[in-house]
């Protein structure tokens, strides 16, 4: 379904608007995460060989954690987006020009992939002395850290600066920008008007609860062997079922992608 965004909105000019570029990179994000994590996890289960090298692992790591920086920095700019396009509407393609998202999106691919490096070099220093077995279905960085029995303090730097830069500041500025939103909304006179407001925003405001949500949930549950089948669970769930359900939310709730995927669907049939 993400691919299906992503061809639908590269097809209709009508939808080369930053919001949908946002929305596209997006899906390429969530299409990033299953291909990542599901074919070695489809694999194992087949082959029933579930070892994974080191330098796989690494590897997996390093991809795993440009996704994830890149989803939280796209997110952020869904909000930035949606809050200029309600805040002030007139501005709307002058703030948000062709040259700016661009730039942006540039940078937001830069720095996952500088992040990512940081993270991924600071797992070397780990050292792991007694098991080598990780109780996950993919190599996470927090099943890591719990076989892991030294050299973990640069690693834990960076985890606190993501956590400040990556977690933290972007909520905050999200929830400060959604209160101006809801404030603006409310201003508006007819009932209409309010609705259409609202709904450019309340597809982006599920995608983040639920990805905020689930993510948090993984890494505040305790190191502790009773609580490893819960954290499976709640792994599998932000990283296979929220890219699935992204698309699903966004394209539900659209009317111009919908109208857009119909469009495309009549098209291939006439021409079959």
């Amino acid at each position: 379904m993400n691919t299906v965004i992503t061809i639908v909105i590269y097809l209709d000019i009508k939808l080369h608007t930053p919001m949908y570029l946002f929305l596209c990179n997006l899906s390429v994000v969530d299409i990033c995460y299953t291909t990542i994590t599901v074919p070695k996890l489809l694999y194992i289960l087949l082959s029933d060989d579930n070892k994974v090298s080191f330098t796989q692992c690494l590897t997996q790591i390093y991809f795993f954690f440009i996704a994830a920086s890149a989803e939280i920095m796209v997110i952020f700019a869904m909000a930035y987006d949606r809050y200029v396009a309600v805040c002030h509407p007139l501005n709307y393609h002058c703030i948000l020009s062709k040259n700016t998202c661009v730039l942006i999106v540039m940078v937001i691919w830069i720095c996952a992939c500088v992040n990512s490096s940081l993270l991924t070099n600071s797992i070397l220093k780990m050292m792991f002395c007694t098991s080598v077995t990780v109780h996950q279905f993919f190599c996470d960085a927090k099943a890591l850290i719990n076989i892991s029995c030294g050299g973990m303090d640069t690693f834990y730097i960076l985890v606190y600066a993501n956590c400040l830069l990556l977690g933290f500041c972007p909520v905050l500025c999200n929830m400060m920008s959604y209160i101006r939103i809801i404030k603006v909304i409310l201003s508006i006179k007819s009932n209409e008007g309010r609705h259409k407001a609202f709904s450019t925003c309340s597809s982006h405001l599920t995608v983040m609860a639920i990805y905020y949500g689930s993510a948090i949930s993984v890494y505040m549950i305790p190191t502790s062997e009773s609580y490893s089948v819960l954290e499976q669970n709640l792994t599998v769930f932000y990283t296979t079922v929220v890219p699935a359900l992204n698309p699903l939310i966004y394209s539900l709730r659209n009317k111009d992608v919908k109208h857009s995927l119909r469009k495309l669907v009549k098209s291939n049939y006439f021409l079959h």
